[in-house]
């Protein structure tokens, strides 16, 4: 089940958060930035990743913050290759491996809740009624709610309170 809601993702009580980037993204800006921030450990893990497995636009990373929550790296863009290059623009087709390995992910590993923003909608360029239409094909019947975070509000916890009976 999805729900859109607004707020700040960074408050969401989903034990996953979902964000969008490209392979070797500095999270420089956005919610990368702000996850980076907040757990550098993370970020370092997923450098780590990056430079030891050259991960491919369409597939995902998962790695854990220290508080316990999981953060899946969706690789929606092309991969930002030298020092001080830009990533590419996100694709339909990165976003729907990425989706479709990310539902893959939830499954095994039971995930009781996600949270995702407007994916790939800012650096990525996507439109975001193709980017929406995606994210339901691949997680609008999950058993478990998908909290959608349509619009950004700093600093304010986002009313989750629908549950799934």
């Amino acid at each position: 089940m999805i729900l859109e809601v607004t707020g700040d993702i960074l408050l969401s009580q989903a034990r996953v958060i979902a964000h969008g980037v490209a392979p070797n993204d500095p999270h420089n800006q956005g919610l990368a930035l702000a996850l980076r921030e907040i757990w550098p450990a993370m970020y370092k893990d997923f450098r780590h990743y990056c430079q030891t497995t050259h991960p491919k636009p369409g597939s995902v990373w998962a790695g854990a913050s220290p508080d316990g929550k999981r953060v899946v790296a969706l690789f929606t863009q092309e991969a930002a290759y030298g020092h001080g290059a830009k990533p590419g623009r996100a694709t339909s087709e990165y976003i729907n491996h990425a989706l479709k390995e990310l539902r893959h992910l939830a499954e095994v590993e039971s995930f009781e809740s996600l949270a995702l923003p407007r994916l790939a909608t800012g650096v990525g360029g996507m439109d975001w009624g193709e980017v929406r239409a995606l994210i339901d094909k691949y997680l609008a019947d999950l058993s478990m709610p998908v909290y959608l975070y349509t619009t950004f509000h700093k600093g304010m916890q986002a009313d989750e309170s629908a549950r799934i009976r």
